[in-house]
């Protein structure tokens, strides 16, 4: 997620004032957890009263869930973009598998809030989460059914394995080897493995009428 900022001074037009609250919420979040985060240390925070940072979220799990949403679509959005920048397909690989360990290395991210919450059994969060991880399995499975005319289920649980070796070896990676491999080696070793797997189930079409997206 790209919220950031310092604390505000002065009055704030509402949008930017609203993006200094998130901003606050998710260091505040991602330091202390869910649980033990209260209105009053975000607001503290966020250089605000109360009353004016529930002007704009109403709880505090509506501004947590506010924060899981964006981090969510940003994620989707690099893995779509990787799955679209190229039709070479191990290329479309290396850039999936690249988007996952950017958003879990990102600092100032949602990856904690998205995976490591304190709140997950939460059903809001809960519902999120698995929505989320089937509409980038779905993306990466599109790709595969155009590419090998395996059917829509079949794809699916492939782009499912894709989506959750990424998950598991990016996490272990933050959260043991990072300091010994770099996220660019972490990411191109998973990605090999990968394509190694993916590229065993043959094209539909020669790759000569591949075609770039417009």
């Amino acid at each position: 997620m790209t919220i950031t900022g310092a604390k505000p001074s002065g009055r704030l037009p509402k949008s930017e004032r609203r993006t200094q609250v998130l901003s606050s919420a998710l260091e505040v979040f991602v330091a202390a957890g869910y649980h033990a985060t209260g209105m009053d240390d975000i607001a503290e925070r966020a250089g605000v009263s109360k009353p004016v940072l529930y002007q704009h979220f109403p709880s505090k799990l509506d501004l947590y869930l506010a924060l899981l949403d964006a981090g969510i679509e940003e994620l989707h959005a690099s893995y779509t973009a990787g799955l679209r920048s190229t039709s070479d397909n191990k290329v479309r690989v290396q850039r999936t598998v690249q988007a996952y360990f950017a958003f879990v290395e990102d600092p100032q991210g949602a990856y904690r809030l998205v995976f490591e919450s304190d709140l997950i059994n939460e059903p809001a969060v809960r519902e999120r989460v698995d929505q989320a991880d089937l509409a980038v399995a779905q993306a990466i499975a599109h790709v595969i059914t155009e590419d090998t005319g395996l059917n829509p289920q079949q794809a699916l649980l492939l782009g499912s394995g894709m989506l959750g070796m990424s998950q598991v070896a990016a996490r272990r990676w933050l959260r043991h080897a990072r300091t010994d491999i770099s996220r660019e080696e972490a990411a191109e070793l998973i990605a090999s493995l990968g394509w190694r797997g993916i590229s065993g189930f043959p094209l539909s079409h020669p790759p000569e009428e591949q075609t770039s997206p417009s």
